[in-house]
């Protein structure tokens, strides 16, 4: 009997519980989700760690669950990538003409072979897709690295994540605006023959280099992060100044569309900058990872007198 009205009791409160747990359901993700950004991480020395992986099932067992989580976030992000690139087949065909305005228009270009022109199409594609699907995929690893972070750590991280969004895209504006207007016409007035570039070889050139630049200008929130965790001491970076800037024409050499000296200073003078930028940043990072460690040393201290 008694189970007979525990089941009509249940039956007749349904839709109201139903309701309930749709109206608490954001309020419970929301204190979850603030919970988990002030848990702080089960600190453990990496030596201790490697060598646990040797005697301790528990430490094999834990690490092959991180494993299989970094392979549940890399499957997330190919997905919402795929997604992305799918989506960016309506687009694509006007970010090609909008990225060949430079040479004067997609009808300046001409397809070589058979399968240039769905080759151009998919390439153009797939860096709209990254740039819309970068938030999501840092994102993705903000979530793997999260729990090994302490709070200071993951709030810097999330608030990142948006940050690290513009400094891209605000890389490939720099390579399109900037960089291109003055690489384009050097390299088409270099000799007295005459231009007729491929399809396929001006998209790989124009894509290629702003999906890069745009890696570059991540550069400043990297070292951000990596010196609230401690990894990076600002006055390492501020010491070698000069080896940094010798690392920086290397790679400017190597990006760089043309060997004139103009276009490869348009490239390392924005590089130089952001390294600078990235020194003033650590140095930030740093100091504000020293006064929470002094603050949570003073607790202690307080403790051991008392």
């Amino acid at each position: 009997m008694n189970k007979f009205f525990r089941g009509m009791w249940r039956a007749i409160t349904f839709p109201f519980r139903l309701v309930f747990s749709i109206i608490a359901f954001p309020f419970r993700a929301v204190y979850r989700f603030v919970k988990f950004l002030n848990t702080e991480p089960e600190e453990r020395p990496m030596a201790e760690v490697f060598s646990d992986l040797v005697t301790s099932t528990d430490t094999r067992q834990m690490l092959w669950d991180q494993i299989e989580a970094l392979r549940m976030h890399i499957l997330r992000a190919v997905i919402v990538l795929s997604l992305a690139v799918t989506a960016s087949f309506w687009v694509a065909q006007d970010v090609m003409g909008f990225l060949a305005i430079p040479v004067g228009g997609l009808e300046k270009l001409q397809a070589i072979q058979v399968t240039e022109e769905i080759g151009v199409f998919m390439r153009v594609a797939m860096t709209v897709g990254v740039a819309v699907a970068f938030p999501w995929m840092a994102m993705e690893a903000w979530l793997f690295a999260a729990p090994g972070l302490r709070p200071r750590e993951k709030k810097f991280g999330l608030v990142g994540i948006p940050l690290a969004t513009l400094l891209f895209l605000t890389g490939m504006a720099f390579t399109y605006y900037v960089l291109l207007p003055a690489a384009l016409p050097f390299l088409g007035s270099f000799t007295k023959i005459s231009q007729f570039w491929a399809a396929k070889e001006y998209f790989a050139f124009v894509t290629g280099l702003m999906v890069w630049i745009g890696v570059f200008f991540e550069f400043p929130l990297v070292i951000f992060v990596l010196s609230s965790m401690g990894l990076v001491k600002p006055a390492i970076l501020a010491q070698h100044w000069r080896i940094a800037i010798v690392i920086i024409a290397i790679i400017a050499a190597a990006v760089t569309p043309t060997i004139d000296p103009v276009n490869m200073g348009l490239v390392m003078l924005p590089m130089i900058l952001l390294y600078f930028i990235s020194i003033g940043l650590s140095y930030i990072a740093y100091a504000g990872r020293r006064k929470e460690k002094a603050e949570d040393e003073v607790p202690a201290d307080g403790e051991a007198a008392g």
